[in-house]
């Protein structure tokens, strides 16, 4: 018979967004996470304004974390451009993994992570037709989705009937959203992001951004959960992260 797979504990928020003005902030609240779980998710909108300044706050908080860290990017932290300096202002931490279209496992777990983006859900998902602008608006949410196959893709060629969670900052459901005005909703995620989903048979995603949507749902079998901040502060959960047992 083949060993039981240990279990993981996977902490998990999103939507921090750390300000200049936030040193000695969250150095509690990252020591709470390390001593709660084995894992620890950030899925976007680590800083407020995309500022370098701002991640080298967080840097330093994230010193109190001293578990293995993984994140993706949300969309403020692409506000002014410096994306880059973000992720490489993140690196200096030992134990930190910024997944953009790439994979990492930690504890026999595979994590693989994108950005992702907007696009709609189901049948009122865009389409690429119209003019170059549209097209190139749904060519982004076709990229982040491939980009998201591969990662899953090569976790399963290199690691045979490995666990595997999937991490992005834009929901891949409407189930998670709901609670937003739903004019928005083509701006808060993208069916596309759920069929990597499917495909690679993964066990639970992880998102964010949508800070009035809802913590959890399922997509065939498949644990999709909204961990924005605020919406872990609606439901209740006081020490601000949610922690899920894999």
């Amino acid at each position: 018979m083949e060993p039981e797979a240990k279990k993981v504990r996977i902490a998990a928020v999103g939507d921090i967004h750390v300000h200049e003005s936030d040193k000695g902030k969250w150095k509690d609240y990252f020591a709470k996470v390390a001593a709660s779980a084995d894992v620890f998710l950030i899925v976007g909108d680590l800083t407020h304004t995309g500022d370098e300044a701002e991640a080298e706050v967080l840097l330093e908080e994230l010193r109190a974390c001293t578990i293995p860290i993984v994140v993706v990017l949300g969309n403020h932290d692409y506000e002014k451009g410096r994306q880059k300096l973000i992720r490489q202002i993140l690196l200096k931490h030992a134990h930190l993994h910024v997944l953009d279209g790439e994979s990492v496992v930690l504890y026999g777990v595979g994590f693989a992570g994108v950005k992702g983006f907007g696009g709609g859900f189901d049948n009122y998902m865009l389409s690429m037709f119209g003019e170059q602008a549209m097209k190139a608006f749904v060519q982004e949410a076709v990229d982040e989705a491939l980009h998201l196959e591969r990662a899953l893709a090569r976790l399963d060629q290199e690691h045979d009937g490995i666990r595997k969670i999937a991490l992005m900052h834009y929901s891949p459901i409407s189930e998670t959203v709901i609670g937003e005005p739903e004019v928005i909703f083509p701006f808060l995620g993208s069916s596309r992001l759920a069929e990597p989903l499917l495909r690679r048979k993964v066990v639970a995603a992880f998102h964010g951004h949508a800070h009035a949507g809802n913590l959890d749902a399922e997509l065939s079998g498949i644990k999709i959960f909204n961990v924005a901040k605020p919406v872990l502060q609606k439901e209740g959960l006081t020490d601000g992260f949610f922690v899920f047992e894999i």
